[in-house]
């Protein structure tokens, strides 16, 4: 194997990890690696920051966008960072790989590119404070978490965005743990939902002026999930009277979902819900990339008086990158009304 073809295959494998969320890290994380402690208390501005000693993760903000005209259009901006063993170091010695993804989505049109980086060369990174999330002329950047402002670009779009905090961070499971499976495996998890979001998108056919909300998700671990755990559905839903929900399945080989999620009210105080207190159905799917893909649920919270059906904008928000999954906005109807975004990968 030549040099060219190991780096590649260096680069790569860790990103068919990341791409299919903590379900692909495999039955062993190895013992070198840190993993997540139940009772761990996350401190700020530190913990906007990367965890090198951990194996993988992410800095992940999707949006609900509207132009003046009424059309809805989604945004997508995630920074992977993934370790080939715990630790950084300077220079080309370093053991962090960095991936980052951008795209948009219109009703009829989805748009997404990829970037790759070593760490180490002061190619890609984050820094807490004050906070900037890169790669290459991307960022993710602010004085603090609370307004920060996003710029990134493709072969056929770009955006340029501003984003200011409405409401508190949120915490999911215990306090930040969140458990992934029932053997107990589990990662270190909070988002910020509360995002006011404006600035301009540039498609093909020129600028368009938005607004709208956005929920940035931080989460990372070195434990992989179960081995009969074949990907996930992920739901972050915003509801028309300020409460929010974010709730994911986790698919078993027989057929089977581990669940979790939060209860967010307009205040920010939360509620952790537990394994089958969500249910998630498809509903429909749409032919995607050579597949058959969920694009319309019922999600249920009894607990909450949530029935919904969540609908894709465009069936083909597609993520068709070096790992391919699903990524969109969608609508809500039923006993709420809203707008989220839904992730979905492992679909063959």
């Amino acid at each position: 194997m030549n040099v060219r073809a190991l780096a590649l295959l260096l680069c790569l494998w860790p990103l068919t990890l990341a791409a299919q969320g903590f379900s692909g890290l495999g039955s062993q994380a190895g013992d070198a690696f840190a993993n997540p402690v139940c009772g761990t208390v996350l401190t700020f501005p530190r913990d906007h920051g990367p965890h090198p000693d951990y194996r993988i993760e992410w800095w992940y903000l999707t949006a609900n966008l509207r132009g003046a005209d009424g059309t809805d259009y989604g945004l997508q901006w995630t920074l992977f960072r993934s370790a080939l063993r715990p630790g950084e170091d300077t220079g080309w010695a370093s053991p962090q790989i960095w991936f980052g993804h951008a795209a948009i989505t219109t009703p009829d049109r989805h748009f997404a590119t990829e970037r790759f980086a070593r760490g180490g060369i002061g190619q890609a990174g984050v820094t807490a404070d004050p906070f900037d999330a890169w790669i290459d002329e991307w960022h993710l950047s602010g004085t603090d978490f609370d307004r920060l402002d996003l710029v990134a670009q493709g072969p056929d779009f770009a955006y340029d965005m501003a984003l200011t905090a409405q409401g508190p961070l949120v915490f999911h499971g215990d306090n930040g743990f969140s458990v992934k499976s029932e053997q107990g495996q589990a990662s270190y998890y909070y988002s910020q939902p509360f995002y006011r979001i404006e600035g301009t998108l540039t498609l093909p056919h020129g600028d368009v002026a938005v607004t709208g909300t956005a929920w940035l998700d931080r989460e990372w671990s070195s434990q992989p999930l179960s081995e009969d755990q074949s990907g996930w559905d992920w739901f972050s839903l915003s509801f028309d009277d300020g409460t929010k929900m974010m709730g994911f399945q986790l698919r078993q080989t027989d057929g089977s979902a581990f669940g979790s999620g939060t209860w967010i009210e307009a205040d920010g105080t939360t509620h952790a819900f537990a394994d089958e207190a969500m249910t998630a159905t498809p509903l429909a799917t749409s032919a995607v990339a050579g597949r058959e893909i969920p694009t319309r649920w019922r999600v249920t919270l009894p607990e909450r008086g949530v029935d919904v059906t969540v609908e894709a904008l465009n069936t083909q928000a597609w993520m068709g990158l070096t790992v391919p999954y699903w990524e969109g906005p969608v609508r809500i109807s039923g006993s709420h009304g809203g707008v989220g975004y839904l992730e979905m990968t492992g679909y063959e």
